[in-house]
């Protein structure tokens, strides 16, 4: 009898570390899931409580040795978990540096030590800054804030482990991902995970500026569908970056959920318009999204109820949240 292939999703509780445990498994492999349930939900595995081929270690990747048993027989590593939430990141960025990075590094160390045969890690477009558009992969690199450096960082070890250990391991950096799932914590954040909780209590939606920033929306099951394909490919030490690679507006995203719009500052240190050039993934991996916008916004509002127990933001609350934000980045 053949043995199924062994993956690791580290975040695998989380949005898209969810949605890459739904993949692999629907691709015949085991699964070990390692979470702290700090960002992660157990909703978001509560489909899979019976699966006999998911396993889910409760733990930080802080904790994770490099010589963790959990490694034993892996041929795949999928590296989701850290801290997501980026506003925050300007009040605790040793934290951010400590997880982000310290935690990638200790996932490198366990993935070279076990001899895994591919490891993907998920980077953030973030790191481009205030980049040109459409973006390619050898842009320069200029984070804004803490979140978007400790993501660069966490990649640039990984490269480094490529280089100096041979370890094969790949990145990707995700522009603008949304889908069943999207993040609901209690930090200001991601823009559907605040509107789709405005829209069931009808209230405003908190527009940033006048609506009319574009970001490269990118649907989560499109992004996983990407890191399998970057785990089996022989090519080793790219970055990859990947987005629809067109596209949307706040004010098309607000037409297409509907409902009242209040205007709230726009933020330093973001960019009006990001936009990933898709060409090299393309080409390397014969990826492309298959999700439109208006099809991806659907299934959200579909889903809806999954935001019930979301914070509910208004402009007092995002203005108290993001004052450090305007007072580093102005």
């Amino acid at each position: 009898m053949t043995m199924k292939p062994i993956s690791i999703v580290t975040g695998g509780a989380g949005f898209i570390g969810s949605h890459m445990v739904d993949l692999l498994r629907d691709q015949g492999h085991r699964v070990r899931v390692i979470d702290d349930f700090t960002g992660g939900h157990e909703k978001n595995l509560a489909h899979r409580k019976d699966d006999p081929d998911l396993e889910v270690a409760r733990k930080s990747i802080l904790d994770v040795a490099p010589d963790d048993p959990l490694f034993e027989g892996v041929k795949w590593v999928f590296h989701f978990a850290g801290i997501g939430d980026i506003v925050p990141s300007i009040q605790a960025p040793a934290e951010y540096m400590n997880v982000n990075v310290q935690g990638t590094v200790r996932i490198l160390e366990a993935a070279r030590h076990a001899g895994v045969e591919k490891m993907v890690y998920a980077a953030s477009s973030s790191g481009f800054g205030l980049a040109e558009t459409p973006t390619p992969e050898d842009h320069v690199i200029q984070p804004q804030y803490p979140y978007a450096l400790s993501k660069n960082l966490g990649e640039q070890a990984c490269m480094h482990w490529h280089k100096v250990y041979g370890l094969p391991v790949n990145s990707i950096r995700i522009f603008n991902a949304y889908g069943p799932r999207v993040r609901t914590t209690g930090a200001y954040g991601a823009v559907f995970g605040v509107f789709l909780k405005q829209k069931l209590e009808s209230k405003p939606f908190t527009v940033v500026g006048d609506g009319s920033q574009t970001r490269d929306f990118i649907f989560v099951t499109d992004v996983a569908r990407a890191f399998l394909a970057a785990a089996d490919t022989p090519l080793s030490g790219e970055s990859w970056n990947i987005g629809a690679g067109k596209p949307e507006s706040i004010n098309r995203l607000v037409e297409l959920l509907g409902g009242p719009v209040v205007y709230i500052p726009k933020r330093p240190g973001e960019p009006d318009c990001t936009w990933a050039d898709i060409r090299k993934i393309s080409r390397d991996l014969n990826w492309a999204p298959t999700v439109s916008f208006e099809d991806g916004v659907k299934i959200m509002l579909d889903s809806i109820e999954h935001w019930r127990d979301a914070p509910l933001w208004d402009p007092e609350s995002i203005r108290d949240a993001t004052k450090e934000w305007f007072e580093y980045l102005s």
